[in-house]
C-alpha cells in the first residue's frame, strides 16, 4: 500500500500523463480572490493552484511548467500552462483556452511541445504559432522525444483481453466481465486495456504511426497504477531506449513487484533485460506465502533484481544507465537504492549503500559520470544529497520540508526542484549545491499561492522527540494553531500515517492537511512510528508481520508523551485519525485505546484483514505483510498473530464515536472494508457516521467530494472534541 499515500493528491501526478478533458464553456485560471476567513479553509484549499509538471529549456535560460486550477462550483479542473526566466521572472500564461494542456517539454530552445486533446502540439516559447504533430485519433497519453529530435516515444493505451475476456459482439450492449485469472483490477479500474511505447519518426510532416516497443506482449508500460514517461528514457545518441516493465500477468503478477530495466535497440529492435541474464529463469513460488523466505529472495538470487526496478536515465556520455532499485520481490516497500550499470561490462553498482533509506529521485550531476544528486527522507525531512562513485555522501539541504523530482540545469552548477512542507504548497526552486549544506544556495522562482497564503495566519510547526515502550528514540511533529496561546488547553488529534511503510514527512496535502486541522483550532500529534523509512532499515521493516505490536505502541507513546509533557494539549479531548493503513490503525486503536481517546476517524481502513487479504487486487502486498494466506495451516506466528489482531474481532470493545469514510472505486481497501466497520459500530449501539464516495477510489479528487470531506471531517471533531 505504499505507492498510495501521495504528497498531494491531485487529479494529475507530476511526471505522469493525462488525457485532455472535452472543451467547456470557460477556462479556469488562477484568480485574485478574497479570502472571508484569515484561516485555512476547505474553499481556500481548493482555490489553490498545483504546480504539475516542469521542465527547462536546453539552455536553462527559460522554464515551462504545468498548474491545475479547480472550480468547486463546476465540480472541475483545468491544467494550463506557464513559461518564465530561470530566475522566476517575466512568468507568462501559455493557456488561454478551457482545454487542459500538459506534459511540456521543450523540443528546442524556442519551442515548447505539450498534449492536448491527446495529441502531441508543439508551440513558440510565447504561446504563438501552434500546430499538431500527432494524429492518433487523440490517443496520446505521454510522449518523449529523443535528444536529436527525429524520433519520438508516444504512450499509448491498446485494448488487453488476456484477463477480461473482450464480451460477443452480438451483445454491445452486455456489461458482464468474465473474468479469467487475477489482476483483473487496478487501483481504481478493470484492466481491460493496457498502455504501450511506440517509436516513431519525427519531420516535416508531423509525427509518423510509428513502431510498438512491446507489440504482441501482454506487458505494460508505463507500469500501473501511476507510472509515466519517467519510466523510459532515451540515449544520448538517440539509438537506444532504456525501459521500465514486468513482464508478468495474471497471477504472476499479482504476487510479484519483480519489474526490470530493458534496453531497446531502435534500428534493430532487439531488446536486452539489464537487471537478469539472458538464461534466467524466475524460481517457481507458492502465491499462498510471503516471498521474503522463498526461493526468488534467496541471497544469490538477489544479483537479478528480483524487485521494484524503476525509472532509468542515463549517463550523459550514454555509457551508463541509472535507475531506482529495490532488492527484493514481493516487497513493495523495500530499501529504494541508486543503482549504476555499466552497459560495457554489465557491472551493476549499487551507489547508496551508506544511506540507509529510499532514495525517491535522482539526477546525473556532471558530464563526468562520477557525481549523483538524490533525494531521500531522513528524520522525517526529504531532503537532497550528493554522492559520488566511491560512496561518499554528502548533506547539501536541511529544511523542514520536502523536495521532489530533480533536473540538472543546462549550467551543470544548479538543480530544479519542487519543494513543499506543512505550511507550504509546491512551488519550484533552484538549488545550487555547495561543499556542505551552510554553502548551499536554495532561491523560491514560484509563488504560485502567495496571494492566498498572504491573507491567511499560519499555525507553527514543532519536533519532539518521545521515549518508546522498548527504549528507543520516536520523532513525531507537532503542529500548533494560528495564535497558539500556551496556557489554553487545545482539543488534540493524534494523526495515523498510511502506507504502512510512508515517512511523516513534511508533506502538503490537500485532503490530510495539517495546516488546516491547526487552523480549526486543533493541535495534532503526526507521530514518525515503526514502520516508516528516514530512521534506518530495522526501523522500517519492524512493521511488516506486526501490524498492532510496536507501531500501536510508538502512536500511544507519542500522544502519551503530549499528554504528560505539553500542558496545552487537552488530555480529555483527544481524537484519533488516518487513512489506509492509519484508517487501520484507528479501527485496531478503537478497541484498544483503554478510554484515551473520545472519537475516531478512519479513512479507506482495513477492517477485516481475512478479508482484506484476498480482496485488494495487489496480493503482493498482504503476502509481505501479513506472511501467509490465512487458509495455511502451517502459517507462521507473526501471520497467526496478524489475523487473530484484525481489528474486527475487537468490535465487542469498541465505546467511542467513529466516522467512517471510503470510496467505491477503491480496490486497493475494498469499500466493504469501511461498511463493515460503520454496521458493527451502529449494531453496537456506538454513534457513527458513514461517509461513502461512489465516484471516489483511494483518494477523494473531485473538487465537490473534497469540500465535503473537510467539512464531514470537522463537523464529527467539533461534535465531540470541542463540546
Amino acid at each position: 500500500m505504499k505507492k498510495i499515500i501521495v504528497l498531494a493528491a491531485t487529479v494529475l501526478m507530476a511526471g505522469s500523463s493525462m488525457k485532455a478533458q472535452t472543451d467547456v464553456a470557460k477556462p479556469i485560471l488562477k484568480n485574485n480572490i478574497t479570502l472571508k476567513s484569515n484561516l485555512m479553509t476547505p474553499e481556500a484549499l481548493w482555490a489553490m493552484g498545483r504546480i504539475g509538471g516542469y521542465c527547462a529549456s536546453n539552455d536553462g535560460k527559460k522554464i515551462v511548467y504545468q498548474v491545475g486550477y479547480y472550480s468547486v462550483k463546476e465540480n472541475r479542473s483545468h491544467q494550463v500552462l506557464y513559461v518564465m526566466n530561470a530566475d522566476g521572472t517575466g512568468q507568462t500564461l501559455l493557456t488561454k483556452s478551457a482545454k487542459n494542456e500538459t506534459d511540456a517539454v521543450w523540443f528546442d530552445n524556442n519551442r515548447i511541445a505539450f498534449i492536448t486533446g491527446g495529441e502531441i502540439w508543439l508551440m513558440n516559447a510565447d504561446g504563438s504559432n501552434r500546430q499538431q504533430l500527432s494524429k492518433t485519433d487523440g490517443a496520446v497519453e505521454g510522449f518523449k522525444f529523443s535528444p536529436d529530435r527525429s524520433k519520438v516515444i508516444l504512450v499509448k493505451s491498446m485494448p488487453f483481453h488476456e484477463i477480461i475476456k473482450k464480451n460477443p459482439d452480438d451483445l454491445p450492449k452486455a456489461s458482464g466481465r468474465l473474468v479469467t485469472d487475477l489482476m483483473y483490477r487496478h487501483w481504481d479500474h478493470y484492466v481491460e486495456s493496457i498502455q504501450h511505447p511506440w517509436v516513431a519518426e519525427v519531420n516535416a510532416n508531423g509525427i509518423g504511426k510509428g513502431v510498438d516497443i512491446l507489440e504482441g506482449q501482454p506487458y505494460e508500460c508505463p507500469g500501473e497504477p501511476f507510472g509515466g514517461v519517467e519510466q523510459l528514457d532515451w540515449s544520448k545518441d538517440s539509438k537506444f531506449i532504456a525501459y521500465t516493465c514486468r513482464k508478468k500477468t495474471g497471477l504472476e503478477y499479482s504476487i510479484s513487484t519483480d519489474t526490470d530495466i530493458y534496453l531497446y535497440n531502435v534500428d534493430s529492435r532487439e531488446t536486452k533485460n539489464l537487471c537478469k541474464p539472458a538464461n534466467y529463469v524466475a524460481p517457481k513460488v507458492n502465491p499462498g506465502k510471503s516471498l521474503k523466505n522463498q526461493a526468488v529472495n534467496a541471497p544469490e538470487n538477489l544479483k537479478n533484481n528480483p524487485g521494484y526496478d524503476l525509472n532509468p536515465k542515463f549517463s550523459p556520455d550514454g555509457k551508463y544507465v541509472a535507475w531506482l532499485s529495490m532488492p527484493r520481490d514481493g516487497y513493495e516497500s523495500d530499501r529504494q537504492r541508486l543503482c549504476m550499470y555499466n552497459l560495457a561490462t554489465g557491472e551493476k553498482k549499487y551507489m547508496t549503500e551508506t544511506f540507509d533509506s529510499n532514495v525517491d529521485d535522482f539526477c546525473w550531476a556532471n558530464s563526468k559520470q562520477d557525481l549523483f544528486y538524490f533525494i531521500g527522507v531522513w528524520h522525517a525531512t526529504v531532503n537532497m544529497y550528493a554522492i559520488n562513485k566511491k560512496g561518499e555522501m554528502r548533506q547539501l539541504t536541511d529544511n523542514w520540508a520536502d523536495f521532489g523530482s530533480l533536473q540538472l540545469l543546462n549550467d551543470g552548477k544548479s538543480i530544479l526542484a519542487e519543494r513543499h512542507s506543512y505550511m507550504e504548497s509546491a512551488d519550484l526552486y533552484v538549488v545550487t549545491p555547495g561543499k556542505d549544506v551552510k554553502k548551499t544556495a536554495i532561491r523560491q522562482i514560484t509563488f504560485e499561492n502567495k496571494h492566498i497564503f498572504d491573507q491567511l495566519t499560519k499555525g507553527t510547526v514543532q519536533q519532539r522527540w518521545a521515549k518508546t515502550t522498548d527504549g528507543k528514540k520516536l520523532l513525531y511533529w507537532v503542529i500548533l494553531p494560528p495564535g497558539f496561546d500556551e496556557t489554553k488547553k487545545y482539543p488534540t488529534l493524534l494523526f495515523c500515517e498510511g502506507g504502512p511503510q510512508s515517512p511523516v514527512s513534511q508533506f502538503w496535502s490537500y485532503r490530510w492537511n495539517f495546516m488546516i486541522m491547526a487552523a480549526n483550532g486543533y493541535v495534532v500529534i503526526a507521530p514518525n512510528r515503526r514502520g516508516l523509512p528516514g530512521f534506518g532499515s530495522e526501523w522500517c521493516e519492524e512493521i511488516s508481520g506486526d501490524w498492532t505490536g510496536q507501531c500501536i505502541d510508538d502512536y500511544k507513546s507519542a500522544i502519551d508523551d503530549a499528554v504528560e509533557n505539553l500542558p496545552y494539549v487537552d488530555k480529555d479531548r483527544l481524537g484519533a485519525v488516518g487513512a489506509s493503513f492509519g484508517g487501520f490503525s484507528v479501527y485496531y486503536l478503537a478497541g484498544h485505546h483503554d478510554k484515551r481517546f473520545k472519537c475516531f476517524i478512519a479513512h479507506d481502513g482495513a477492517f477485516n484483514l481475512e478479508s482484506m487479504y484476498t480482496d485488494t487486487e495487489e496480493n503482493w502486498f498482504s503476502n509481505w505483510e501479513y506472511d501467509d494466506a490465512f487458509w495455511n495451516k502451517d502459517r507462521t506466528a507473526n501471520a497467526d498473530k496478524t489475523y487473530k489482531n484484525s481489528p474486527h474481532h475487537f468490535v465487542d470493545k469498541w465505546d467511542t464515536p467513529i466516522l467512517c469514510i471510503h470510496g467505491e472505486m477503491d480496490y486497493r481497501i475494498n469499500a466493504t472494508q469501511g461498511m463493515g466497520a460503520f454496521n458493527a459500530a451502529r449494531m453496537k449501539g456506538i454513534p457513527a457516521e458513514l461517509l461513502i464516495f461512489p465516484d471516489e477510489n483511494h483518494w477523494v479528487l473531485k473538487p465537490q467530494n473534497g469540500v465535503l470531506w473537510q467539512r464531514t471531517y470537522f463537523n464529527w471533531l467539533d461534535r465531540w472534541l470541542k463540546k
